[in-house]
């Protein structure tokens, strides 16, 4: 049974602070490899913190293991972003509403 998980990542070693997301080595690969992610219903939200050097993502997937597996294969995994942190959320306050149609 899918359920919601909450995912930390922190800057990896080849982050280069001075450079901006789209200028990091390596983006192309890794933005294609996220939005296939999204495309496939894993991600449902994602983006890196007012900080920039920390990025959180809402996942839906069987486990956190099925989850770490996935993000192995990500080009950026290990060099540009570390995972810091998974942990499975209990949503029990849910604003969005459906749309009209639905």
């Amino acid at each position: 049974m899918a359920m919601f998980l909450v995912m930390l990542h922190r800057s990896g070693p080849q982050w280069d602070p001075s450079r901006p997301l789209e200028d990091q080595s390596g983006w192309p690969e890794h933005a294609a490899f996220m939005d296939g992610l999204v495309d496939a219903g894993l991600i449902v939200l994602g983006g890196p913190l007012a900080d920039e050097h920390r990025v959180v993502h809402i996942m839906e997937a069987e486990s956190e293991q099925a989850v770490r597996a996935t993000l192995a294969r990500d080009p950026w995994s290990e060099t540009h972003l570390r995972v810091d942190s998974i942990e499975p959320w209990t949503i029990r306050l849910d604003g969005r509403r459906p749309s009209a149609g639905s």
